[in-house]
């Protein structure tokens, strides 16, 4: 094993990429547009929804729940419609238990081209709270459903609020991951080498991400627009290393009207442009082994 200790996962060190690394073109700038699809496990509902007011403790929350599955019932077709418009691929960040209930979905999006990420079983099961043996069954179970429902077996990983076990490199890479999205720490990808092998860890950075931007900042769609074209400005302008900007909509947050048209201007702009690499995240991972060596 070679370069630094990682901070989170163990027994993992890291090699990350240099100053001179650069994306396909020579270009600065890689833009990764993702969706978030998801889904709770029967009985469970989201802990954050549209209302302010707390319910009483030990409450269902019904609304919630109804609020979180507008993803499945329309955001989903309007995002993916978009995307198809402006012939842009997305990573598609899928709750495993989405693989039984609608399979057709799946079967839609990697048909058309879109990568789709294992994103755990489904939102309530999150690794850092799970034992590492519970952990490696939600790595099998989800990925061999999704697989199953696609026809492609998944080459990517990130769980639900982002938050792995420390043990999570490690059972990916058994798993036969390619690249996995649990990290923060950095703009560009890097690579975690362990024992058993190395995965490459890319970022998902945040900046550009509907739910805190609008569900906890309280900010527009407008914003969102806003704030995208003054990072991609600055980081043309001012920024001499290569760096990773996520454009990330959620289905049940901008997969409505109201948000939609704001990640399609986005992918729109992105998708016309020469001066960065917009990529999935598996294209991603590959370039970077192939150049990291």
């Amino acid at each position: 094993m070679s370069g630094e200790s990682d901070f989170v996962a163990r027994d993992t060190r890291v090699q990350r990429l240099d100053r001179a690394f650069r994306w396909p073109g020579g270009r600065r700038v890689a833009v990764i547009l993702n969706l978030a699809y998801e889904a709770w496990s029967d009985g469970k509902a989201p802990g954050v929804g549209p209302m302010g007011n707390p319910l009483p403790a030990g409450a269902f929350d019904t609304n919630s729940l109804s609020w979180g599955h507008y993803g499945v019932a329309r955001g989903i077709d309007r995002l993916l419609r978009n995307l198809d418009r402006h012939k842009a691929r997305a990573s598609v960040m899928t709750s495993g238990v989405l693989a039984e209930r609608t399979p057709a979905v799946l079967k839609r999006m990697v048909d058309a081209g879109h990568e789709i990420v294992a994103h755990s079983w489904a939102q309530d099961v999150i690794p850092a709270t799970l034992t590492t043996e519970q952990v490696q069954t939600d790595i099998v179970r989800t990925t061999e459903a999704i697989e199953t429902a696609s026809g492609k077996r998944p080459v990517g990983w990130i769980s639900p609020r982002g938050t792995p076990s420390r043990e999570g490199s490690r059972l990916l890479i058994d798993a036969g991951y390619l690249w996995q999205g649990d990290v923060f720490d950095d703009e560009r990808p890097y690579i975690q080498i362990r024992d058993n092998g190395r995965i490459v860890a890319i970022p998902l950075t945040m900046e550009i991400n509907d739910l805190p931007h609008a569900m906890r900042f309280g900010r527009s769609p407008r914003d969102f627009v806003t704030l995208f074209d003054d990072l991609l400005t600055n980081v043309l302008s001012a920024e001499d290393e290569s760096v990773v900007i996520d454009v990330t909509a959620h289905c049940h947050v901008f997969g409505r009207p109201s948000g939609a048209w704001a990640y399609e201007a986005i992918v729109k702009s992105v998708m016309g442009r020469d001066d960065v690499y917009v990529a999935t995240r598996a294209e991603i991972a590959d370039h970077v082994l192939k150049t990291a060596g």
